[in-house]
């Protein structure tokens, strides 16, 4: 007996001949597996793309070897499965070339891919696709936690951000060779796992209150604009909520208990792991800040403005 949550089996009908394992049942013969070099290979999808199943395998297949028994494929394979790689993060490394390469190749932390800034067509692939690197740590999205289960993540050679005289942080700008690279390389990757635009994040989209990269200088509205690669609010829906109030009574009910929760709650729908309290903390703030390195890069101070609670709005509107 099968039991599956959420599922229902209808009774089958007993007239016929019964089935045996000889010959699988189909409606439609399935492709059939390739072989190179004794490695295994399913690369057409039968699944339903609709339903987010897919069934081609990026990778070679890996199957037990149980001693004593045979691993058949004559069912192989079922439809409904879809991707691992759910998500893809951005990052930035806050490192030079060699150590940027030397780290992420030799201590703790890893990344399936690494941008360099040389000026090449070169890409490096640290991490397989397949396997798990690790990039994001502690992490959410929305109604997912840890994500270096499900995601793959892009590191990008750049040093981050020094302190100025005040304290601000000042981030350094990328290479528009870099960019292109990451783009081509996004682009491939979406693609072949069916990844969202929603699910296209930045690091510090999934950890808000402890990362910053890939920061305000990733341009995240010309890969949306000359790539269609991730999520980006459209003009006239932000000037629409723009138009709904004005800078005075704007500035009434900014710091209001009911305003703050609102705000908290619309950043909590969009995606981010914040907590709703009706006052901005420290941990808050920062998940305001992530937001605006996102969406609003020109000025990145955490505090919520107008335009800020309009983006806000337009993009909720945009990926409910």
């Amino acid at each position: 007996m099968i039991s599956c949550s959420a599922q229902s089996i209808e009774p089958q009908p007993t007239a016929g001949p019964p089935k045996t394992n000889a010959e699988p049942s189909r409606t439609a013969p399935k492709p059939a597996i390739t072989q190179s070099h004794g490695v295994e290979f399913y690369r057409q999808n039968i699944g339903d793309i609709t339903k987010n199943d897919n069934t081609i395998s990026h990778g070679s297949i890996v199957s037990a070897k149980p001693q004593g028994y045979v691993i058949s494929k004559s069912f192989f394979p079922a439809v409904a499965q879809n991707f691992r790689q759910r998500y893809l993060i951005l990052h930035y490394t806050a490192l030079d070339e060699e150590k940027s390469v030397r780290v992420l190749t030799q201590q703790a932390v890893s990344s399936h891919y690494l941008v360099n800034n040389l000026g090449d067509r070169e890409i490096y692939q640290l991490v397989d696709e397949n396997k798990r690197a690790y990039h994001a740590g502690v992490s959410a999205w929305r109604n997912d936690k840890n994500l270096n289960d499900t995601s793959i993540g892009i590191e990008i050679v750049n040093t981050g951000y020094i302190l100025d005289s005040v304290g601000k942080k000042v981030f350094s700008p990328y290479d528009e060779s870099q960019i292109k690279k990451v783009a081509a390389l996004v682009k491939d990757i979406v693609e072949r796992y069916q990844i969202p635009p929603v699910n296209i994040l930045a690091h510090s989209d999934i950890a808000p209150t402890r990362k910053q990269d890939p920061g305000p200088m990733f341009p995240w509205k010309k890969l949306y604009d000359e790539y269609n690669i991730g999520m980006w609010y459209d003009e006239e829906m932000k000037q629409k909520f723009m138009n709904e109030t004005t800078n005075e009574s704007f500035a009434f009910e900014q710091n209001s208990i009911p305003f703050i929760t609102k705000v908290q709650n619309g950043l909590k729908k969009f995606g981010y792991d914040i907590v709703p309290t009706g006052v901005w903390n420290r941990e808050n703030l920062k998940v305001v800040e992530a937001f605006q390195y996102r969406f609003r890069p020109e000025i990145y101070d955490g505090v919520v403005d107008r335009e800020t609670w309009a983006i806000l709005q337009a993009l909720n509107q945009k990926y409910p």
